[in-house]
């Protein structure tokens, strides 16, 4: 017997909303971490951006989201969003000091 449509909606909805929530647990939890690497970065004058890195980790995610049936265009865009942010928290680092 089928399941009835508007149980099987909150059902996917509840599951939704748990992947929501873990996905900002792990973002909240990648900002301590690369806040921590502006910090270190500032102390020591480095560039808050490096290109280098940047480059590689957008090669890495793209394939992980093609490993995982993801649109790489769709991870390209995620990352550089987090990207921008991760700079602008290194720069809040540098002027800091």
């Amino acid at each position: 017997m089928n399941e009835d449509p508007t149980l099987t909606l909150k059902r996917l909805r509840g599951s939704i909303d748990n992947v929501d929530a873990a996905l900002m647990y792990l973002l909240a939890e990648r900002f301590k971490a690369t806040k921590q690497v502006g910090v270190l970065k500032a102390e020591h004058g480095m560039p808050p951006s490096d290109p280098a890195r940047e480059e590689q980790q957008l090669a890495r995610l793209r394939q992980l989201a093609l490993d995982a049936e993801l649109d790489p265009e769709f991870a390209e865009k995620w990352f550089n969003f987090v990207v921008a942010e991760v700079i602008r928290h290194h720069t809040e680092a540098a002027d800091g000091l």
